[in-house]
């Protein structure tokens, strides 16, 4: 920026600093997409709200949007929030490690578990199988990982939220262009990054779960159907695409 260098924050907001724009998928919709899947599978019980890395800006915007959408529930009592804890630098062992606590603490009274995403989903099924729980818990993930899309198919994850490279890539190598060419950038909104309004260019996420996992991941190349299905029998898959 001190040489008139334009910056474009990609997927993550730069904070505290001079940038131009920013481009990354809803962010607050994602955790929106995460709590709405678990309401409509648990609409009432024990919730344990497993968060990312607390350094990340990214993982509290997860937050307000899941919030969003449970504190309705949790003001009416239908869902009782049993532990909240954020995962350091969204470490999967960490998640393990809080989960196999919340478990201890709460005698395996969990009912769903709101995981920001993929690593930390699989950290707390981890815990879960341990005590024979993995797929009696309902759990949310973010990233559509290839290990994550496998638990969802074989039934011990419920979701993921899949943001396609492809469409954050194309879109901030167009924005990039407008920059260098001193063009006027269309943004959705702007979003303060603690030092100035960035205009934020806002991309759209996808709910992926077992039924729509050929439609999203496998038909957009993502993952492939032999990948995905790798640990489930032949007589349990669903047709090729």
């Amino acid at each position: 920026k001190k040489e008139g260098v334009k910056v474009l924050a990609y997927d993550r907001l730069i904070m505290n600093a001079d940038v131009d724009a920013y481009v990354s998928f809803d962010n607050v919709r994602v955790g929106e997409m995460q709590a709405e899947y678990l309401v409509k599978k648990v609409p009432k019980g024990n919730y344990f709200l497993l968060g990312g890395s607390p350094t990340d800006n990214n993982a509290k915007m997860f937050r307000e949007g899941q919030m969003n959408v449970l504190q309705p529930l949790i003001d009416k009592g239908d869902i009782k929030v049993v532990g909240d804890q954020w995962a350091k630098d969204w470490q999967a062992s960490e998640a393990m490690r809080i989960i196999e606590n919340a478990l201890t603490a709460n005698k395996n009274q969990i009912d769903a578990i709101v995981a920001s995403n993929d690593s930390t989903a699989g950290g707390a099924i981890q815990a879960l199988k341990a005590q024979g729980l993995d797929g009696k818990v309902a759990i949310s993930g973010q990233d559509a990982d290839l290990a994550a899309v496998q638990r969802i198919v074989e039934g011990t994850q419920s979701m993921t939220v899949y943001k396609p490279i492809k469409s954050i890539a194309t879109k901030s190598a167009e924005v990039a262009v407008q920059l260098a060419k001193g063009e006027k950038i269309q943004a959705d909104e702007t979003v303060n990054n603690g030092k100035v309004d960035v205009p934020f260019i806002k991309l759209d996420p996808i709910m992926v779960d077992k039924d729509n996992v050929i439609d999203t991941v496998i038909k957009d190349g993502f993952h492939s159907y032999d990948e995905v299905y790798k640990n489930v029998p032949e007589d349990k898959r669903p047709p090729r695409p």
